[in-house]
């Protein structure tokens, strides 16, 4: 007959020795060479011993952890490994974790983590207030593993055409922290804000946008004859101009 339950809490607070004591049903207390202690599972699947850390003493009482490795023992039964099935819920946990964080907090942390290269005093400005200015308020509150290609377009479209230069950096700052944000398990998949093979059959190349061009200034002296003529013409137009300038 398997003896069980072989430990008592007042054992496990005088034990001092390093070492395993057994509990039975497959619970260790293991006390380290330093005086730590902590519950231990083994057992076998496939053929093969393995272990199973429940906690420290100081935080899993022993009834706690007869209780775990009670549902561990369930769990071979139902020929699941306990430590892997441990590991796919604290993977699950981090998942659901990573999809809280928003855009300004990734953006922040790339910001914190490489602003210190940047020996450009005016490129760090640059960062901040372009996303302060333009991506925020549309995306810096949405979790950064939702941000897609129409949430990034939103952002860039309204500025292609009037501030190509801005519009092209803001999309690389975007493209850059959603590339840490994936790096750093916040998010998954192809990058939005990417340009070539995809932003790019989206927006016209800046290469091919017109560029606005401002008429000179008319030089001051001739400023009397100009009006002389403007008043001599006919039309709403041209008085409304000559109106306009007094």
């Amino acid at each position: 007959m398997r003896v069980t339950n072989k430990l008592t809490a007042l054992a496990v607070t005088r034990a001092k020795k390093p070492g395993r004591y057994a509990d039975g049903n497959n619970l260790y207390l293991q006390i380290g060479e330093s005086g730590s202690k902590a519950w231990l599972f083994r057992f076998m699947l496939a053929g093969k011993s393995r272990e199973m850390g429940l906690g420290p003493v100081d935080l899993i009482s022993l009834a706690e952890a007869r209780d775990a490795a009670r549902q561990c023992r369930k769990m071979l039964l139902q020929g699941i490994d306990p430590i892997d099935a441990r590991r796919q819920e604290r993977q699950s946990v981090r998942t659901a974790t990573a999809k809280l964080i928003t855009f300004k907090e990734c953006a922040e942390k790339y910001v914190a983590a490489h602003e210190a290269s940047w020996r450009n005093p005016k490129h760090r400005d640059q960062w901040k207030s372009t996303l302060k200015m333009y991506v925020y308020p549309v995306i810096g509150d949405v979790a950064a593993g939702n941000v897609d290609t129409g949430l990034v377009t939103k952002i860039i479209e309204p500025i292609w055409s009037t501030k190509t230069e801005t519009a092209g950096r803001v999309r690389g700052r975007i493209e850059a922290v959603l590339d840490w944000a994936k790096v750093r398990g916040f998010r998954h998949g192809e990058n939005p804000a990417r340009w070539k093979g995809h932003l790019d059959h989206v927006l016209p190349k800046r290469s091919k946008l017109r560029r606005v061009r401002h008429h000179p200034a008319l030089p001051y002296g001739d400023l009397p004859q100009f009006m002389s003529e403007l008043r001599g013409r006919r039309g709403q137009s041209a008085r409304a101009r000559s109106n306009s300038l007094f």
